[in-house]
């Protein structure tokens, strides 16, 4: 390896109440530094699953008062980690809740902030029906950060079917893309798997999304299955099931020049316009 980098996935199965779900995550963190990870993400909504909306605005913080943006930090510098929360539910100031990314570096300080740009407002065979929207309120921004000697992308659970976001990545000479996530189990059988090899073959980079798995306290059901892609669409590490853990890899960083210069997508890519 040239440029090496160990990264990992935690899965979690979090529950309603936060204050029971720090410890647990801040202990996955800790197995994943232990295992060599400089570079750790936990999966979306790593602070709280809860379907009943006002039960959840009664259980959040804003951001200056969360208690796991403050221990993100800590961790971050006491592991001297790159720690990426997939996303936490923080309250806003206008009722609602920001469905949100957070970077720590490791001295501690916070390098990005990220809030998902797509809300999962749909209707499943079988009789789920989703509206993130009634709760959330959606980003409008894309986030690259530097972290962890190289260029991430940031990105959440239903962002990962648009595909011009990890495009404009792509272009941004991104090497890291990810979309942690609460895949629900119906929807993450189906798709997860091709969607994740997909991002990362038609931008030549890796793919690293932490999941939720398994049934949890309110009642739904995530499919787990945190991934590790390479540039080239092979999957280096997957936990094959849906239980909490820590997935870990030793990735090469130079793998993403070798493959964007093996098929320059990015480079013959053109503009058209649509005729009918």
């Amino acid at each position: 390896m040239t440029r090496p980098l160990c990264v990992a996935a935690v899965q979690l199965r979090s529950g309603r109440d936060p204050s029971k779900n720090l410890p647990e995550v801040e202990a996955l963190v800790r197995d994943a530094a232990a295992a060599g990870a400089t570079y750790v993400q936990t999966p979306e909504m790593t602070n709280i699953i809860e379907r009943d909306r006002a039960d959840m605005l009664g259980k959040l913080e804003i951001e200056a008062k969360d208690a796991f943006v403050a221990r993100g930090a800590e961790l971050a510098r006491e592991l001297g980690i790159t720690l990426h929360f997939g996303s936490l539910a923080i309250r806003r100031d206008d009722g609602k809740i920001a469905n949100r990314a957070y970077v720590f570096g490791p001295a501690g300080d916070l390098l990005a902030r990220y809030d998902k740009i797509h809300m999962f407002d749909v209707d499943l065979p079988m009789g789920e029906t989703w509206r993130e929207s009634a709760a959330y309120t959606p980003g409008e921004s894309a986030i690259v950060v530097n972290a962890a000697g190289t260029r991430i992308g940031l990105a959440i659970c239903y962002d990962l079917r648009f595909p011009q976001l990890f495009r404009a990545y792509g272009h941004s000479e991104v090497e890291i893309m990810g979309a942690p996530a609460a895949f629900t189990r119906q929807t993450g059988e189906a798709h997860w798997h091709v969607l994740q090899r997909a991002r990362a073959i038609e931008n030549g980079c890796f793919m690293v999304s932490a999941a939720q798995g398994g049934t949890h306290e309110d009642g739904r059901e995530t499919y787990g299955h945190s991934l590790i892609v390479g540039p080239w669409g092979k999957v280096i590490a997957e936990a094959d099931h849906a239980n909490p853990g820590v997935v870990v890899a030793d990735i090469d960083l130079d793998e993403v020049e070798l493959t964007r210069a093996r098929i320059p997508s990015l480079e013959n890519e053109r503009r058209f316009t649509l005729a009918e």
